[in-house]
């Protein structure tokens, strides 16, 4: 007997001789089914963008296999904001990004203008609360949103637009790090502050956990909506997610969702301060701080797991093998000598770098370097490399583990250098790492590490490791790529 089954576009005919050759058939393509909707959710393409009760029902047709996994991803990544939130965002319109900054500067004390020596906040350490002081705050207590308004200020469009007319993805990186201390602004409620007193606390950007990016393109011509809220806190710590939506015929087509970890410090930056504990407002701010507490949970795991605080695991180390017998020549045990297979390049050959004086145009009021800026150069000469190595223009797809290690002072010189670190069929990893230059004695200091993952339209180069160094590199490289892309969830 034939047996024939169809998925989409493709027709599956095989001959069977028997009922059981049959029936193993269908298992067989159902467990193909399963896979194909594993990748393409884990894959996240367009995570975010399918509709979560369609998948789910989706999986819960194909057979009974294990896919919980798979759902759990789901629902910590949020799109557009939560109902009952959404419903509640015209009365809690911050108008635009300008008028955001300068409300954040009255609230903070912060007078317009340069000084070497910033304006001293000791006389507010007096007025620092105490948790107990403080009264628990909803989700929705601190949602808020703003507008970039593209299509009716010209000025604006000339730092945002690219020269093909879309937007510089760099430029909402530094919005959306603004965004998110604003957030923290609205979350934070001081019920004994007196009304004349500035507020004494500040904020600052630890890690950004990661950014997803949807497929639309963002023009240069249209407004731009940030929304966010606080989604989870510890006792001076807040986890807060941003999403950016773009109006594009009559309606917003989201573009991307990020999660910030902002630390809230004293008013003078030498300790850290407490902040308002959340109570969920209803079943679905609930879920939500759930999900929070589980990315703490993943973020505290996957730094004790690092490649560079532990060795590596069996699989990647048999993968370190496989890497030295496709670079080692066969037919000589000359030390140190490396061969370049069909197709590659040594990661040695695949990096981008420049240097940067810093300015006060982007400091934050402690004269330290707006941790903006540092996303968006980085961001910014990671595509130079991706595009150099690819030899096309390739598409953003994710950001995933920004961390802010050391502060940098305005007068620094920046070292970023980005590397291509691992690459996967039409997927290139990029590493970049900036540095702080001392004139000086000409030391350097790591302050920050950048991930970055491309994709380009078409398979390409790729890239190996000649040192044990570079092939530590690479592992980690892989490791962030499979998070990224949801092959591997720690």
């Amino acid at each position: 007997m034939c047996v024939h089954k169809r998925h989409g576009n493709l027709l599956f005919w095989v001959k069977t001789e028997t009922h059981n050759e049959k029936s193993q058939f269908i298992q067989f393509f159902n467990n193909i089914k399963i896979k194909m909707l594993r990748t393409f959710v884990g894959a996240q393409k367009y995570l975010g963008l399918v509709n979560r009760k369609c998948t789910q029902a989706a999986s819960m047709k194909l057979c009974t296999a294990h896919i919980a996994p798979l759902t759990s991803i789901l629902s910590i990544r949020h799109y557009a904001p939560p109902t009952h939130i959404k419903q509640s965002a015209v009365p809690n319109d911050s108008g635009t990004m300008s008028e955001i900054k300068q409300q954040m500067m009255q609230r903070l004390g912060l007078e317009p203008g340069y000084q070497p020596l910033p304006k001293s906040r000791e006389h507010l350490l007096k007025y620092q609360p105490k948790l107990e002081e403080l009264p628990a705050r909803a989700m929705q207590d601190s949602f808020t949103s703003a507008i970039i308004p593209l299509s009716t200020n010209r000025s604006l469009q000339d730092k945002y637009v690219t020269y093909l007319g879309n937007v510089r993805m760099g430029r909402l990186l530094e919005d959306m790090d603004m965004f998110a201390a604003w957030c923290c602004h609205k979350h934070l409620v001081v019920p004994q502050l007196p009304a004349d007193v500035h507020l004494p606390y500040t904020f600052v950007t630890i890690l950004v956990d990661r950014i997803d990016f949807a497929n639309t393109v963002a023009s240069g011509t249209e407004d731009i909506r940030l929304s966010g809220h606080v989604s989870w806190v510890g006792t001076s710590s807040m986890e807060v997610v941003v999403w950016l939506e773009q109006m594009q015929n009559g309606g917003y087509k989201k573009l991307t969702r990020a999660l910030f970890l902002m630390a809230a410090r004293n008013a003078t930056n030498t300790a850290a301060a407490p902040v308002n504990p959340i109570k969920p407002a209803n079943e679905e701010e609930s879920v939500i701080l759930a999900g929070g507490i589980d990315r703490k949970r993943q973020r505290q795991l996957l730094c004790a797991q690092s490649i560079f605080k532990v060795e590596p695991n069996d699989p990647e180390q048999t993968l370190m093998y496989e890497l030295y017998k496709r670079t080692t020549p066969t037919d000589t045990m000359e030390l140190n000598k490396r061969i370049l297979p069909p197709n590659c390049r040594w990661m040695s050959d695949s990096y981008q770098m420049s240097t940067i004086p810093s300015f006060p145009e982007h400091r934050n009021h402690h004269n330290r370097v707006f941790g903006g800026f540092l996303m968006r150069t980085a961001l910014e000469i990671s595509w130079a490399a991706a595009v150099l190595y690819c030899k096309t223009r390739p598409k953003l797809e994710h950001i995933s583990d920004i961390s802010f290690e050391k502060p940098v002072s305005v007068d620094s010189f920046i070292k970023m250098t980005a590397y291509v670190v691992y690459t996967k069929l039409n997927y290139v990893q990029i590493m970049t790492v900036a540095e702080v230059l001392d004139p000086h004695s000409g030391s350097q200091v790591t302050t920050n590490t950048f991930y970055y993952t491309f994709s380009a339209p078409h398979t390409v180069t790729e890239v190996l490791p000649r040192s044990y160094h570079e092939t530590m590199w690479y592992l980690q490289g892989r490791r962030k790529f499979e998070y990224s892309m949801g092959l591997k969830k720690t």
